[in-house]
């Protein structure tokens, strides 16, 4: 069972993920998003082509904190298969600023 998410701006961008909808995703972004994996600042872009839209990403939450801007969630892909991931949000307005994700311990 997928955990509620509180935060409409960050349940936004799941959802875009979750039906590949790569303009929708973006649409959720700041122009100037930045994003983080595993600790590293990665080219947003291109992390998300990689990781997310070339590769059937789909994430199923498993529990939510911080206002429904931290999330425990199981990941998957075609490239990495399913993994435990957490996802820190950081929202601006109606928008995400950025996001912090990586392997959940």
């Amino acid at each position: 069972m997928t955990a509620e998410v509180t935060d409409p701006v960050v349940r936004r961008l799941i959802d875009a993920i979750n039906a590949g909808d790569r303009d929708a995703f973006f649409a959720v972004l700041t122009p100037d998003a930045t994003m983080s994996d595993d600790g590293r600042d990665r080219d947003l872009t291109e992390w998300v082509d990689r990781e997310i839209f070339t590769v059937n990403g789909h994430m199923d939450v498993e529990s939510v904190t911080d206002g429904g801007r931290s999330l425990i969630a199981n990941y998957r892909n075609d490239t990495w298969g399913a993994m435990r991931t957490r996802w820190q949000f950081t929202v601006d307005g109606e928008r995400i600023s950025r996001f912090d994700t990586g392997q959940a311990g």
